[in-house]
């Protein structure tokens, strides 16, 4: 009995203690969260500014001038989104380690061989003194709503580091991160592929790298296809196989229609940004209303925390959306041994005041890296003075879709595919962005003596289409641009195709559309790419029917689609991943013994793995097999081992909603297990894939998803997979998220005004 009370006593102790930590941990964070009510006053501004958010939290920033809108904005982003700036920012400089200690130390060598902050300061003593202006006023409104909330951020009491204020610099640093987000992907592809051709010759490279039938470009061109043997691929050793990971597919969908397919006049615009998602999501939605040249203003989109600008939205009178140009601003320069090269030390801090030193070899090409021992150094548009500027803004002033083309050529972001619709009934396509203007892009190593000083420009002079004939325009990541000129932008790593032609084909179903329409296509599952693999894996466990009756029944109903319920879809996407893994075992192994992977090269190897499936070469088959149909047949249980040691035995739960389920996750709450139910998004089966337009992954897909006729925003939409608030506290901290995991509509414009401050000048 007595012992019983102790036990009662003890278990009543820790129940206190565990509810006195849980009203810490919610004291600690009240005291964070800012404050969206009252009247404060700034030297920054010039007229009074107000900030309101309505019942999404969504920023309406009323200003006089648009540094006073900048100073707004700055102001809401450092309210609701400072610790996510903070992090892309010290990304893009290779300064984590200074929040995470010597575990960010890797990541952060990897950055500095990039020197972003050092170029970043350089650019800013080169732009305009108006852009300058802009930025101080954005930085200023970003320490000043920051400095409101008075109390840091969990994260920052987690990591012991404090918030340094924010610098103008740091919002190009920000621009910079997109470059290491959206290009990164494009050398590192170019050095797989060197090291391709120094272990298996030039004739690999174009036969893992070959054209497929998925082409999309705008005018109609194909690129020929190969008719070259399949190279021998020798010795191939017996090894375990090794998993060859696919790298996301960074990029977007967009397109649109001209006014002869809408029901108003004006044309209308479909966009998805499909990027890595974490809590608070990377887009910021707001509204800035000022005055241009005593013209009222408005623009609604979405913005990047962090950036003064407005990234994808409209003015109401042109709309515009990105998607990831992928053309080849990469090059790799093959050194010699006399080449100039020089050492610079680039000094890490880390938390406990400690400085790790870096030691980077740099050149008159770039920095250098030892790619199987041999210099090679790195040329990329991101290391050129037109990387970056403050010229994205101009779109906000743009009255037409030329205005919008004209501005195109010199904005310093990464290279994009501009779609650009108005209320006209126009719609317009051309790349945006840095793009070099040497003339020979390669996607393999360039000798120091066919260097080309034109890296030094950007090009001016650019491909682009305006009202085609058939109203259509679409990009989704894949050649945009005309074989002939592909020769000269080339392939930074394009996607597949297989996205875009599905979108194409799909546009060419109706005549007339509205937004609905647009949103039904981008949660369009339908698996055209997997047909061909269904049918092969249908072909193989047909010959043995009463083993696999159960996996042929899961087939025979997998709907078509990447939808929750298909178990079939599962088994062929899984099915497909491992031949491919059976397939390049062999020279992924080797590649990893040089510090190389197929990883930025795995997108690029469809056209290769059916045409040895078609022809069956024996020095194609792995070790662990005797042929060809032995390695078919093996691929399908490496597909069922894979799946039993993830999911487990009972094959209800490899319905693909389970499989790819999507969860969006804060960066702490790993590190916070406890609170993980309060820092996550709710999980929520997975709907789409690669390879189609509803493109999702575990935390990947569609940032935001954006729909507009300019002119008639009435009816426009704006869903996006997260709330605007990164405080879990916060009543904005998941709205929206419903809506889009549900497939529906959040609306463009601000609804209903919730809260309101208002900054007077400092002299009122």
């Amino acid at each position: 009995m007595f012992m019983f009370k102790v036990i009662k006593r003890l278990l009543l102790v820790v129940v206190i203690l565990a509810l006195a930590s849980t009203a810490i941990v919610y004291g600690v964070l009240t005291l964070s969260l800012p404050a969206l009510d009252g009247k404060g006053r700034s030297d920054a501004v010039t007229q009074p500014v107000k900030v309101a958010r309505d019942t999404l939290g969504q920023a309406v920033i009323t200003a006089t001038t648009r540094h006073d809108a900048a100073y707004g904005l700055g102001y809401a982003h450092g309210q609701d989104r400072f610790f996510q700036m903070d992090l892309l920012r010290r990304n893009a400089a290779g300064e984590l380690s200074e929040l995470f200690g010597e575990a960010a130390l890797g990541l952060d060598k990897k950055m500095r061989f990039h020197q972003l902050r050092k170029r970043s300061q350089a650019i800013l003593k080169t732009l305009p003194k108006a852009d300058k202006q802009l930025l101080r006023s954005y930085a200023q409104g970003v320490n000043e709503g920051l400095a409101q909330v008075g109390y840091p951020s969990f994260e920052y009491l987690l990591t012991g580091a404090e918030q340094k204020p924010w610098q103008s610099e740091d919002s190009l640093l920000v621009i910079f991160s997109m470059y290491l987000d959206l290009q990164s992907s494009t050398f590192e592809r170019d050095q797989a592929l060197i090291q391709i051709e120094q272990q298996y010759g030039a004739e690999m490279v174009s036969f893992l790298t070959q054209p497929s039938q998925y082409q999309a470009a705008l005018d109609g061109s194909q690129l020929a296809l190969l008719n070259n043997p399949i190279p021998e691929l020798l010795s191939q050793p017996i090894t375990a196989i090794k998993p060859i990971t696919a790298n996301l597919e960074v990029g977007s969908n967009n397109w649109a229609v001209t006014s002869n397919l809408t029901n108003t006049q004006a044309a209308m615009l479909s966009d998805d940004m499909h990027l890595s998602m974490a809590v608070p999501v990377i887009w910021y939605r707001a509204q800035l209303n000022y005055s241009l040249n005593n013209k009222p203003m408005q623009v609604t989109g979405v913005s990047l925390p962090g950036a003064p600008a407005i990234v994808v939205g409209t003015n109401n009178n042109v709309a515009w959306g990105f998607t990831n140009g992928y053309l080849d601003t990469a090059d790799w320069i093959a050194l010699n041994s006399d080449s100039k090269m020089w050492q610079v030390d680039e000094p890490i801090a880390l938390p406990s005041g400690k400085v790790e030193s870096y030691s980077l070899t740099l050149s008159e090409y770039g920095p250098v890296k030892y790619i199987n021992e041999k210099p090679y150094a790195l040329s990329w548009a991101a290391h050129q003075p037109y990387a970056v500027n403050m010229q994205l803004l101009q779109l906000e002033q743009a009255q037409t879709v030329d205005d919008a083309l004209d501005i195109a050529s010199d904005v310093g972001i990464p290279v994009q595919n501009l779609l650009v619709v108005d209320d006209q009934g126009n719609a317009a396509w051309k790349n945006m962005g840095g793009i070099p203007a040497r003339t020979t892009p390669s996607e393999l190593a360039v000798k120091e003596e066919d260097y080309s000083a034109l890296w030094q420009q950007n090009e001016i002079d650019r491909p682009f289409i305006k009202n085609p004939e058939n109203g259509r325009l679409w990009t989704g990541n894949s050649r945009v641009v005309s074989a002939d000129d592909n020769v000269r932008f080339g392939n930074g790593g394009y996607a597949l195709g297989a996205r875009a032609t599905q979108i194409r084909d799909r546009l060419f179903e109706k005549q007339r559309f509205n937004e609905s329409d647009f949103y039904q296509l981008q949660l369009d599952n339908q698996a055209r790419f997997l047909m061909p693999w269904h049918a092969l894996l249908l072909e193989q466990l047909k010959k043995q029917s009463a083993r696999y009756k159960d996996h042929i029944n899961a087939l025979e109903n997998w709907q078509q689609c990447a939808c929750p319920q298909s178990i079939g879809y599962t088994l062929v996407k899984t099915y497909r991943d491992e031949l491919i893994n059976i397939l390049f075992s062999s020279i992924e192994t080797t590649l990893n013994q040089q510090d190389g992977t197929l990883k930025y090269v795995k997108r690029d190897l469809e056209p290769a793995v059916w045409q040895l499936i078609k022809a069956q070469p024996t020095s194609w088959v792995n070790p662990q097999f005797t042929n060809w149909e032995q390695q078919l047949q093996g691929a399908f249980e490496q597909t069922l081992t894979q799946l039993t040691s993830r999911f487990g035995s009972n094959i209800q739960n490899w319905q693909w909603g389970k499989v790819n389920e999507l969860a969006i996750e804060h960066p702490f709450a790993k590190q916070m297990p406890i609170l993980s139910k309060l820092l996550n998004m709710p999980t929520a089966p997975g709907f789409g894939d690669s390879y189609m337009p509803a493109v999702q992954k575990r935390s990947f897909g569609a940032s935001q998803r954006f729909i507009v006729q300019p002119g008639h925003l009435k009816n426009a939409i704006l869903t996006i997979p997260g709330g605007q608030s990164g405080h879990p506290l916060s009543e904005f901290y998941r709205a929206g998220f419903d809506e889009y995991v549900k497939g529906k509509h959040t609306p463009l414009l601000p609804q209903a005004l919730m809260h309101q401050i208002e900054i007077a000048p400092m002299n009122d």
